[in-house]
């Protein structure tokens, strides 16, 4: 397997896990928060998609799908345009919400723009400098293995809020 493949193999365990995550819910399960202040299904899963596809589309400079492909109207939240859930408080966490279908199409058009974008990665590609706002400077590969842990956390968390409501029902 090259660096390509593995890649793709990797965003491919993001979507299945987003997948059962939000298969089957209503709108109310996916906005359920199991506390207050706690994250819901339909935050954890928007975020994820979000940070995915702004930091893909800054690595391969290319439009992110969220504005390029209408997906900012299709939600209407109450946010601008470049929010990505990354500091957002409860109030604004509580304000996601949307269908199964709305966060599976968003996550379905950024995965497959990722597969695309992430198809073509050599492995000389993996050291390019992509970001020099940090010390040290963050390369490709840095950075795709830093979306893929941190979708992968954030699957995770939604599947384990789909436990927690499904079993107090």
């Amino acid at each position: 397997m090259n660096s390509a493949g593995l890649l793709v193999d990797a965003f491919g365990r993001v979507r299945e896990a987003v997948h059962e995550a939000v298969e089957g819910l209503t709108e109310d399960e996916l906005g359920a928060r199991i506390d207050p202040d706690a994250n819901s299904i339909a935050w954890l899963v928007w975020h994820l998609t979000r940070i995915q596809d702004d930091h893909l589309a800054g690595a391969f400079d290319t439009e992110q799908l969220w504005t390029a492909d209408g997906w900012a109207a299709r939600f209407a939240l109450p946010f601008p345009d470049g929010a990505t859930g990354y500091g957002q408080s409860s109030a604004q966490v509580a304000a996601v919400r949307a269908s199964a279908e709305l966060l599976l199409g968003y996550h379905d058009a950024v995965h497959a723009r990722t597969v695309e974008l992430a198809g073509t990665v050599t492995n000389a590609d993996l050291g390019r400098v992509v970001d020099t706002s940090w010390d040290p400077p963050v390369t490709l590969g840095v950075r795709l293995v830093s979306v893929i842990a941190d979708d992968l956390q954030h699957a995770g968390q939604a599947a384990y809020v789909r436990g927690v409501l499904e079993r107090k029902t």
